[in-house]
């Protein structure tokens, strides 16, 4: 099944390809020009890769707002992965901030209480950065992510600048094969925002590809990397589960730190937690 560009909702699915005004896709461009988005390791000392897995880095640089999911420490997974995966970070800028009061009230019309935690509030926000990695002056097209699901409970909102992507949902696994059961083109200035057990738990979802039609390519604080399209992901984690860098035990605290020194360099707000 494949959606059309337009604007619809249907089945706890919504989609507005015009949802970000020229004019804060301006300003939000100049704010992104602030930030230092990192190259994170997937694992780290205290979590080795699995046995049949290597050492890796992600596919792209991130940043991440409201709380910081590293990598290493496994995301926030529930119900048994929920402590010591959220580590505060910077709030949302006063646009952002904007975009995302506008975002919870359409969920809050469009998705009844079982689909909808009581607290429900779209507190943290992965930045992903997509484009072509550079190694030895040659580019190498990392723009994508396999399948997966969004564990944090409550609908998940998505942001989209630059060239579209195609974004699928998918049933199935490795052994069994994926079967695509909706796809549709994430264009720039897009909203997206998917809940209920249909699309939450029963599909995963994946970035198969993005374009080049636009030759997009931002001109960000990001080293050895070409990005040509930006994605917010917004979703909820429970404050109670969000915690101080320094109140991660000893061993998370010595695998992100050299993260959070990184950040510090040009950040107040980790310049302070680390002190």
């Amino acid at each position: 099944m494949k959606s059309s560009g337009r604007a619809y909702i249907r089945d706890g699915l919504y989609y507005n390809p015009r949802f970000i005004s020229k004019q804060e896709r301006e300003d939000l461009l100049l704010w992104l020009k602030t930030l230092y988005p990192l190259w994170e390791e997937r694992f780290s000392k205290h979590n080795p890769p699995p046995e049949g897995d290597t050492w890796r880095p992600l596919l792209r640089p991130v940043y991440w707002l409201g709380n910081w999911q590293f990598a290493c420490l496994d995301y926030y997974h529930p119900p048994k992965g929920i402590y010591n995966r959220c580590v505060e970070a910077e709030k949302y800028p006063p646009l952002l901030r904007s975009l995302v009061d506008k975002i919870e009230k359409m969920a809050r019309n469009i998705y009844k209480a079982g689909d909808m935690p009581k607290e429900w509030e779209l507190n943290t926000c992965l930045i992903n950065f997509y484009g072509s990695k550079i190694e030895d002056g040659k580019k190498i097209d990392t723009a994508r992510v396999g399948e997966h699901k969004d564990f944090e409970p409550g609908p998940v909102a998505s942001l989209s600048l630059g060239e579209r992507a195609m974004f699928q949902f998918v049933t199935g696994n490795n052994k069994t094969g994926n079967n695509v059961i909706l796809e549709q083109w994430l264009d720039d200035s897009s909203l997206q925002i998917f809940g209920t057990d249909k699309w939450k738990n029963k599909a995963f979802h994946r970035v198969q590809r993005v374009d080049r039609k636009l030759g997009t390519h931002f001109d960000l604080q990001v080293e050895n990397f070409e990005t040509r399209r930006i994605n917010f992901t917004f979703r909820y984690v429970p404050r109670e589960h969000i915690i101080p860098y320094k109140k991660l035990p000893i061993e998370q605290q010595e695998d992100t730190k050299i993260y959070m020194e990184k950040l510090s360099l040009h950040s107040d707000f980790f310049k302070k937690a680390l002190s």
